[in-house]
């Protein structure tokens, strides 16, 4: 069975301001930066032969930051578009709350879509000639890769990634 590690991206801008930012591009805030490179650090001699990221901003430069504090080659980094941030619709750039019925929001990526594309993303995952796999994504498809690897656990009640923590998954 493959090792698969995960970890949520740095403190962002849009998170930093509490904004909901989903699929709007934000870089890391200074914050988020010194989490990476403190998370990479901590990582150091945990055996990874594979990093795949998000291709957004916020993801893939956390990715090269702790790719960086763990000397794995950035140019061997994978993005998969499967490990995007849930679309938040109508809800992108407003103020984040907690809680929040979100299928109930306008062109927000319903959860069913949400659990579908990380089995999607775990297929992908698994079909990769690698054992151990540091993922570098987003909270919402974290959870939700976390709900396919065990369905026993309420979805809606699955509690959030912090920022910049790398967790085992399986």
């Amino acid at each position: 069975m493959k090792h698969l590690y995960f970890m949520r991206h740095g403190l962002s801008e849009m998170n930093k301001r509490g904004l909901f930012s989903g699929r709007i591009d934000t870089p890391l805030a200074k914050e988020g930066i010194v989490q990476c490179q403190e998370a990479g650090h901590a990582f150091r001699g945990t055996k990874v032969d594979l990093m795949v990221s998000s291709p957004m901003m916020r993801a893939f430069e956390s990715a090269k930051i702790v790719a960086g504090e763990i000397d794995y080659p950035e140019d061997r980094i994978i993005l998969s578009e499967l490990l995007m941030e849930r679309d938040l619709g109508s809800l992108e750039g407003s103020n984040y709350i907690k809680g929040l019925p979100l299928n109930r929001y306008d062109g927000v990526e319903h959860s069913d879509n949400l659990i579908e594309r990380a089995k999607q993303a775990l297929e992908f995952l698994n079909n990769l000639q690698a054992d151990s796999i540091l993922i570098v994504s987003h909270g919402a498809i974290g959870r939700a890769i976390k709900y396919v690897i065990d369905p026993s656990l309420d979805f809606n009640h699955i509690t959030g990634f912090a920022n910049a923590d790398i967790i085992k998954l399986v």
